[in-house]
């Protein structure tokens, strides 16, 4: 492997999350280029996510075995053979499952707490699959109550159970069985603690300590959707 190639937590989950960004857009504002592009009269056809957030459409590695895991094969053979939600769906799961593969792929090195902490984080941002169904996942963590969560109703705790944002109000929401301590700051990676104050993001759903990314309880009162500071310095590019 290339020495840039991702080898921390954070390194693994920054790479993982700009190839789902790709992905997601591919399989939702894109759509209609991608969907184009998957003719199922060209050879068999891959969907990659790169870490620059740039999606293609493309034929797999010839190198056997590739660098690295490669995506679902012939994605597009079954593009007029289905109706075409069933067919973006199905590509979504693959997506996903390609997603873990990639960032366990890089995690091979990594210790089991680290293992489980990148896990996390990743397991913290819906799916490709929930984003392009349009079924949105329950936000399992942090569990905090009303009073140490952030802002308003986007994303008050509902019996200990975080909101997500506004648009998903109407969703229903599961009772949370996993353990607060496995949630981890988006910005310094440490763990969830039912004493300090943490804010989601609106747009990549991510958890930060308060202070780590300069938002008080009260300031956040004031926001009605919140961006982080990662997703600010995107929506500047």
């Amino acid at each position: 492997m290339a020495s840039s190639s991702p080898c921390t937590v954070e390194e693994i989950f920054k790479d993982y999350s700009a190839r789902r960004s790709a992905l997601v857009r591919a399989l939702t504002y894109d759509v209609d280029d991608f969907y184009s592009q998957c003719d199922p009269d060209k050879e068999n056809l891959c969907l990659y996510g790169h870490p620059n957030e740039s999606w293609e459409v493309a034929l797999p590695a010839e190198e056997v075995p590739p660098e690295l895991p490669e995506p679902a094969l012939g994605i597009n053979f079954a593009r007029d053979g289905m109706n075409r939600k069933d067919w973006l769906s199905l590509v979504a799961v693959h997506s996903d499952c390609w997603l873990l593969s990639i960032a366990f792929y890089f995690g091979a090195r990594l210790n089991r707490n680290e293992r489980k902490r990148l896990f996390s984080m990743i397991n913290d941002l819906p799916t490709v699959f929930e984003v392009v169904t349009g079924r949105k996942p329950v936000k399992d963590k942090p569990m905090v109550e009303s009073a140490s969560k952030s802002r308003n109703s986007a994303k008050r705790s509902i019996d200990g159970q975080p909101r997500s944002n506004p648009k998903l109000a109407d969703e229903s929401y599961e009772d949370d069985e996993e353990e607060q301590g496995d949630t981890f700051c988006g910005s310094c990676g440490g763990g969830y603690n039912s004493d300090e104050f943490w804010i989601g993001c609106d747009m990549c759903e991510r958890w930060y300590h308060g202070k780590c990314v300069k938002i008080t309880p009260a300031k956040a009162e004031t926001i009605k959707f919140y961006k982080c500071p990662s997703c600010q310095k995107k929506a500047r590019q």
